[in-house]
């Protein structure tokens, strides 16, 4: 029979940070075990205020697992973690109020109208109104803020997928959170409604101070919405950085591509000012369609989940290396 993992049990109080705000969400050791499978193994991050954040990493990462423990709807295995200065697992209406939270899907009532279900759900957060953040947000301006003032008397049945998930958002942002959590907001979204979005989540960190955790297979997204990301695999943290930073410390190499004669050309190099100042030098006119690719977040993020599971002891200080 396979040992099952233990765990101390009590985890060491958090050490005092930087000077500064206190941050959104601290974790420190966070692990979870479900019978004798580790699904995380000592998780450390923070979310600073005003931040966001996109944590990525392939299914059964354990992603999921580490949103429920800080929303509190799962208790850790071990580990501490600290979520607008308090333990989820114990936090009390008060604190779940200033938290929101965009699940993929949600079941609701199908023959309300988004105008009725936001003023039902806004009349939970009066109480928790403050002079800094007043609560909740007037529900025709979050309508006119996510795209339904046209449709906020249909019933929610007839409403389609895109205008369903603007819905979604808008039932995450009615308290006027300090901590939002996304989960792939985005999915449903045409270009534009996308494009609206990212706006959205830029006024949220930038005018409100609101601390945004996002989780989102699409990369694009994350690198044009995210301040840091993390990457999670294995159970670990493997990164943690800007995307630019992390691309310029695990896929550092450029792709240069051009066609000379007819003939099409390839090749990768670290240094691609020199490269491309020697192509040109030495055949000059015969170059045509040239192109430089600098690697982006999905080489880097490819590079990085293929090193960490093939050596899963590899450790976050190795990557910047």
């Amino acid at each position: 029979m396979a040992a099952v993992p233990t765990f101390p049990d009590s985890a060491e109080p958090l050490q005092p940070g930087p000077p500064g705000p206190r941050p959104a969400v601290r974790v420190r050791g966070l692990r979870m075990a479900y019978g004798t499978h580790e699904v995380l193994s000592g998780v450390d991050f923070d979310v600073r205020q005003g931040e966001v954040v996109c944590l990525l990493g392939p299914n059964g990462a354990g992603k999921t697992t580490t949103i429920e423990v800080l929303e509190g709807f799962r208790l850790p295995s071990a580990g501490t973690v600290e979520v607008l200065g308090a333990d989820p697992a114990r936090g009390d209406d008060a604190w779940r109020a200033r938290i929101g939270v965009v699940l993929q899907s949600w079941r609701d009532h199908p023959r309300w109208t988004p105008r009725r279900l936001l003023s039902y759900l806004g009349g939970y957060y009066t109480p928790w109104s403050t002079p800094d953040r007043t609560r909740p947000w007037d529900v025709e301006d979050l309508l006119a803020t996510v795209g339904l003032t046209e449709e906020a008397d249909r019933k929610i049945a007839t409403l389609s997928g895109g205008r369903r998930r603007r819905l979604d958002v808008a039932v995450g942002l009615i308290g006027r959170p300090e901590l939002l959590f996304l989960d792939e907001p985005t999915a449903g979204f045409d270009p534009q409604a996308r494009r609206d979005f990212h706006d959205l989540v830029h006024r949220l960190s930038d005018l409100e101070g609101t601390s945004i955790l996002l989780t989102t297979h699409d990369l694009g997204e994350a690198e044009r919405l995210a301040d840091r990301i993390l990457i999670l695999t294995d159970g670990r943290i493997v990164a943690d950085g800007s995307a630019a930073a992390l691309t310029r410390q695990v896929a550092g190499s450029s792709e240069v591509r051009w066609v000379r004669d007819g003939e099409q050309f390839v090749h990768a190099t670290d240094e691609i000012v020199p490269f491309v100042r020697r192509l040109l030098e030495q055949h000059g006119d015969e170059l045509t369609d040239l192109e430089v690719r600098r690697a982006d977040l999905e080489d880097t993020y490819i590079a990085m989940v293929q090193r960490f599971e093939s050596r899963p002891q590899r450790h976050l200080a190795e990557v910047a290396r």
